[in-house]
């Protein structure tokens, strides 16, 4: 899989010049609209991470490739990526106008309490999409046309009130929808659950083929968790209807999909990653789970 998108890289691809500081901004922020000083490349930009954040105001008609799904959106939505997740979008009708701010952790990492990671939308497995009815997308573009006045200012301490302006924006699509990783969990069965998913999605995404998948039984998970597998495995049926074997599975099965079809990597150096010591079981496994082959499903 390709390296992230740097910032450099954005810049220059998307704007064709790179700000005087950027090399020593490590919180770097940075707004735009795309009405105005932003032109759309016409060529679809490549599946990738980037390394940095995203929150991006577009109205239309556009397609966007997310992790191994597509969302089809038509109208106002309000997006957030995050540097794990690669991602690429492209446009279905010919006028595209709104916003969007890019920002580097560091722009959070001393202000905000905890990491903007675990926040619900830039949680791995979060929602990253939301969409706007008319009154919205109003509310929403001011707080962007806020953002691009202050951005030019000279005021000294504008950085902390776009911050702000970020954090309203954060607060707003989570009052809209409540994700449920703020949900508070009534037992410890839940609680075992969303520690078990948090240690299944950190080992992704899958980066490079050297990169291996440790984690892939009940059992390894109990004893990252200290519990009885049995009790760990009762838990997650409870919570989920699905057992936990179903959940790994279901996991290497969706990050294999996304290394078939975004990668150029042979069959045998996913086999590896995924932790399968032969291709041959993997072949068995992915047949499994999609009812094709590896090579079937990366040709369609």
């Amino acid at each position: 899989m390709e390296k992230p998108e740097s910032l450099e890289e954005f810049y220059q691809y998307k704007l064709n010049w790179l700000p005087d500081n950027l090399q020593q901004d490590i919180g770097h922020f940075n707004v735009f609209s795309m009405g105005d000083n932003y032109v759309a490349n016409p060529v679809q930009a490549r599946y990738s991470r980037r390394d940095f954040y995203k929150i991006a105001l577009i109205r239309g008609k556009n397609v966007y490739h997310y992790a191994d799904k597509s969302l089809e959106l038509d109208g106002t939505s309000l997006m957030f990526f995050n540097p794990l997740v690669p991602y690429t979008w492209e446009a279905a009708c010919d006028t595209i106008t709104g916003y969007f701010c890019i920002f580097k952790e560091g722009f959070f990492s001393e202000k905000l309490r905890g990491n903007v990671a675990d926040l619900p939308m830039f949680a791995i497995g979060g929602k990253p999409s939301y969409i706007l009815n008319d009154s919205q997308d109003v509310h929403v573009s001011q707080i962007f046309e806020k953002m691009l006045e202050e951005i030019d200012s000279d005021y000294p301490f504008k950085y902390d009130l776009l911050r702000n302006y970020v954090t309203e924006l954060v607060h707003y699509a989570l009052k809209m929808q409540p994700s449920e990783a703020l949900y508070q969990h009534p037992n410890a069965n839940s609680r075992i659950t969303a520690v078990f998913t948090e240690l299944l999605e950190r080992q992704f995404p899958i980066e490079s083929p050297s990169q291996r998948f440790g984690l892939r039984s009940a059992n390894d998970f109990a004893e990252q968790l200290s519990v009885h597998v049995n009790h760990l495995n009762r838990a997650i049926r409870e919570t989920t209807g699905k057992t936990t074997t179903m959940h790994i599975a279901e996991r290497m099965a969706s990050e294999a999909r996304a290394l078939l079809r975004h990668t150029n990597w042979n069959i045998s150096e996913i086999s590896y990653c995924l932790g399968f010591e032969e291709p041959s079981h993997f072949n068995n496994f992915f047949k499994r789970q999609t009812n094709q082959t590896p090579s079937a499903y990366r040709i369609v």
